[in-house]
C-alpha cells in the first residue's frame, strides 16, 4: 500500500491542503472554508488512506489538531516560515504569466487567487524531507 501525506496550511478563514505520495508528487489539492474542513477531510479520508498529517505551526493550527485527529493518522508539526514566499514560487511555475505580465518579474507579482494549497503542498514536502513517516508526531 502506497503511503500518503496531508499537508495543512490552517489559516483564520480558510485552509489549504495537499495530499502527497511518499515521492512528494501532489495527488490532489484545494482550499476549504474552516467551517467546512471537517467534512473536507471526511471526503479526503474515503478517497484513500491517509499515513500522516504534516500540519503548519502557524495561525489556528491547535484548533485544527482535534479535527484532523479524527482521520486516525499522526499529525506532525511543522515549520512553516517562508511558505508563502515559496508557494508564489511554485504557483507560477504551475500557472506562468501570459501576456504582458510576462514582461513583470515574479518576484513583484501576486497570484490572482489564493495560494494556501501550494503552501499545503510546501508543508508536506518538507515533512517528507525533514524524515517523514519515521519521524514521531509532533
Amino acid at each position: 500500500m502506497s503511503r500518503t501525506v496531508l499537508g495543512v496550511d490552517p489559516g483564520t478563514r480558510k485552509v489549504g491542503f495537499a495530499v502527497l505520495d511518499a515521492t512528494g508528487r501532489v495527488l490532489s489539492k484545494g482550499i476549504e472554508g474552516v467551517e467546512g474542513f471537517a467534512g473536507c477531510l471526511v471526503a479526503l479520508a474515503k478517497a484513500g488512506p491517509i499515513s500522516a498529517v504534516a500540519l503548519g505551526r502557524g495561525t489556528n493550527s491547535e484548533a485544527l489538531r482535534d479535527c484532523l485527529a479524527a482521520i486516525g493518522a499522526p499529525v506532525h508539526l511543522v515549520d512553516e516560515r517562508e511558505t508563502t514566499l515559496r508557494a508564489r514560487e511554485l504557483y507560477f511555475a504551475d500557472h506562468p504569466p501570459r501576456g504582458w505580465r510576462r514582461l513583470i518579474p515574479i518576484g513583484m507579482q501576486l497570484p490572482p487567487e489564493p495560494i494556501d494549497d501550494y503552501a499545503a503542498v510546501l508543508i508536506a514536502r518538507k515533512f517528507l524531507q525533514d524524515g517523514g513517516f519515521e519521524a514521531r508526531p509532533g
